[in-house]
């Protein structure tokens, strides 16, 4: 019977004996917008008719009438790689207003979920998304907006949980496989992790969380998504910061924000990042803001309350804060 359930992970999702997938949460999508919503507008590109995959650009309504070139962000979302997408309400929003306050263009790019695409397929549609967003870099690429209004000398990507675990590898991945061939660098300047989605299986300081439990909740979506980890969440994707065997020193970027927040299980794993870069002999500059009283992803649940525009306020300014 499809009726019967083989895995209840409520209330994310729920597996069926046949194999059917019911997610609970995350599946509610919005249109993109070419009227203006913020003074931003969007729209959707097919990168990938092979996977059927798109991505959903926004850009500042103002800039289309302008040869005005924009900062680049291209963002990654969350959702334990294996809910929401590119194009919910969650997102459509939070880079709606990001785009608004960074006076930015962005990429929102989506990717084959888990567990029907385990990893590492998020990772390699992300790196494809990336790639076709370089192939405007000479302006000649598929898509007009990023051709006219993209400035790939300011390029910054950004994620958040499992997406800014995916940010981090997509930094590491261009500093060794070049993103065009019309880079001399990696072509990133910076990149901004929100609350990012880094484990294993022991806590990583005295601060971290050590109630059983919950280590094991947040541990299961890697294992959902990743069901082949011989090392489970000790897996390098996962344990970038307690891995010994893990170098950060070739980031390939020259200055990285690491948000997180205080009640957030994650914390302490994005404290231990952004210390452990320092320590690596990267070259760059890292700086930590953490959100006081707050949990996971709050600044997407409620976007208006203080802390989250404080949130946005740093997000914004790393556009503001230089060249790489």
């Amino acid at each position: 019977m499809d009726s019967e359930i083989a895995v209840d992970f409520s209330p994310v999702l729920k597996i069926y004996k046949s194999g059917r997938i019911e997610r609970l949460m995350g599946e509610t999508t919005v249109p993109p917008s070419s009227d203006p919503q913020n003074g931003v507008v969007s729209k959707d590109v097919v990168h990938s008719p092979d996977t059927n995959l798109s991505v959903r650009i926004y850009l500042p309504e103002k800039a289309l009438a302008a040869d005005e070139k924009l900062p680049l962000l291209v963002y990654i979302h969350g959702g334990g790689f294996i809910i929401e997408t590119a194009f919910s309400p969650t997102y459509h929003n939070f880079l709606t207003a990001a785009v608004s306050a960074s006076d930015c263009i962005a990429v929102s790019v989506d990717y084959r979920r888990a567990p029907e695409h385990p990893i590492s397929v998020p990772f390699d549609d992300s790196w494809t998304a990336l790639k076709w967003v370089f192939t405007h870099i000479a302006g000649s690429g598929q898509e007009d907006w990023l051709n006219k209004h993209a400035d790939f000398s300011k390029v910054v990507l950004s994620g958040d949980s499992a997406g800014a675990n995916i940010v981090h590898h997509m930094a590491m991945r261009a500093a060794k496989e070049k993103l065009s061939p019309d880079l001399e660098d990696t072509g990133i300047s910076g990149i901004i992790l929100v609350h990012p989605y880094f484990w294993s299986k022991t806590p990583i300081d005295e601060k971290d969380v050590k109630d059983e439990t919950l280590r094991m909740k947040v541990e299961s979506f890697w294992m959902m998504a990743s069901p082949n980890s011989k090392d489970g969440s000790d897996d390098p994707l996962l344990n970038v910061v307690k891995s010994e065997s893990v170098d950060l020193s070739g980031l390939g970027c020259g200055k990285v924000l690491v948000m997180v927040a205080e009640k957030d299980a994650l914390v302490r794993q994005g404290w231990g990042y952004a210390a452990k870069l320092e320590k690596s002999g990267w070259k760059g500059e890292v700086e930590v803001v953490e959100s006081e009283g707050e949990d996971h992803v709050f600044h997407l649940v409620k976007p208006t309350c203080e802390k989250a525009l404080e949130a946005m306020y740093k997000f914004s300014g790393f556009f503001k804060g230089g060249d790489k």
